[in-house]
């Protein structure tokens, strides 16, 4: 039997930054897509979410990680022409943008959707009930793609189930759910839907389809490198996949070596190491985090490693909301010392700071610093030309005055 590695709580901090690309040298000259691809390969997934009160979530993990890159760049890696496409659209952990090589190991769950299985149970049921009509759908993207649900012949008025959604609506994204159509493009925020051979790269699309095991064991791998440690419920959660089906694989990989065995200080639960992951005695970060982030979209885990208790309040009533609406933690060396609420206000090119708080007992002068920094590089890479703090927070004093301003009523 396998000895379990011992971990104190800071080195599975540092394991945990370091596997997210947080240890990484920032670039020295222009990004490009070498750049992103490095991140790319740290994190594997960069989930997607319609909220755009600050930024649309996507693009903010490249630019926790590399600073002021163009988002060109993800633009051109995620819809550009199809012989250079480098990331494709699925459900990974929720929507997802993913590198192109991740595809062949997600054709089992598009299987299983295609059987009404592992899909919104609402949706399962309109593709079985509907099953002509989505059929139809297929046959009209086939001849006029790329289409967004709008421009089908068919669509059907707005108003269903799901978010208003058209039956012309429904029935793409059942396609899309069992990988009959993918995004070829974007209008605005609305998918435009194709066949995945005229979107994917030639030589994707002729990849053959790994077994279901198999499969499922690379996106283990993939969640382990991206972790560096984990729990068996870190792992499952990043690409959502089913407690017997991780429980299963992990043991599988741990026996081939894959996975070793850990014990982390403060951790009730087993945890698991990649082999290949580094313990840097230091880390120097300083970044702003999506809500979306794969560092901290695990809420237990964000609170198992940094003691920093993260809820999402976009669908809280305002009187409820205890640090605002959208909310990004500040993570500075290897601790998350603060969280800001933030606002593009676009007609006024000003970026809001309604709330500011720091964490007890780890904010410092330089970290305020820091962070008054980090909300001008952000404030310039959107386009925006002021930072305006507000009142509400026990740092929107402090931040205020290090961002040489007077806090202001929001």
């Amino acid at each position: 039997m396998t000895t379990a590695t011992t971990l104190s709580a800071a080195e599975a901090r540092r394991i945990a930054l370091a596997a997210q690309g947080f240890a990484d040298r920032s670039p020295a000259a222009a990004t490009d897509q070498r750049h992103l691809a490095r991140v790319l390969d740290r994190v594997a997934v960069f989930q997607i979410d319609a909220v755009n009160v600050l930024v649309r979530s996507h693009y903010l993990p490249a630019f926790s990680r590399l600073g002021a890159y163009s988002p060109e760049l993800l633009d051109r890696a995620a819809w550009g022409p199809r012989a250079r496409r480098r990331l494709f659209e699925y459900w990974g952990h929720e929507a997802s943008l993913m590198p192109v090589a991740i595809q062949p190991l997600m054709r089992w769950r598009m299987a299983d959707a295609r059987r009404g299985e592992g899909m919104y149970g609402g949706l399962a049921r309109f593709g079985r009930e509907r099953a002509d009509f989505v059929a139809a759908i297929l046959r009209e993207v086939e001849r006029r793609g790329p289409l967004g649900a709008g421009d089908l012949e068919q669509a059907g008025p707005r108003g269903g189930p799901w978010w208003g959604w058209s039956d012309g609506k429904s029935a793409l994204e059942w396609l899309f759910w069992a990988g009959l159509v993918t995004t070829a493009g974007r209008r605005g925020f609305e998918r435009l839907y194709d066949l995945p051979e005229r979107v994917l790269p030639a030589e994707v699309a002729a990849m053959p389809t790994p077994a279901r095991e198999d499969a499922q064991r690379a996106l283990v791998s993939l969640a382990a490198k991206a972790h560096g440690v984990a729990t068996e419920r870190d792992l499952r959660d990043y690409f959502r996949l089913k407690p017997e089906v991780t429980r299963a694989r992990i043991a599988e990989l741990v026996e081939a070596g894959g996975l070793l065995p850990a014990k982390v200080e403060g951790w009730s639960q087993d945890a698991y190491l990649d082999p290949q992951a580094r313990a840097p005695r230091r880390i120097r970060a300083s970044a702003l985090l999506s809500p979306f982030d794969s560092l901290i979209w695990e809420r237990d885990r964000t609170e198992r490693l940094f003691g920093f208790r993260y809820r999402l309040a976009l669908y809280t009533p305002a009187e409820k909301r205890e640090h605002g609406y959208y909310v990004l933690p500040f993570l500075y060396g290897d601790r998350l010392v603060a969280r800001v609420d933030l606002k593009s206000d676009r007609q006024a090119r000003t970026l809001r700071v309604p709330a500011a708080f720091a964490e007890p007992g780890l904010i410092a002068p330089e970290a305020v610093a820091a962070l008054a920094a980090a909300l001008r590089m952000l404030s310039g890479w959107l386009g925006l030309g002021e930072v305006a703090v507000g009142t509400r927070g026990d740092l929107a004093g402090p931040l205020a005055a290090e961002l040489g301003q007077a806090a202001l009523v929001s």
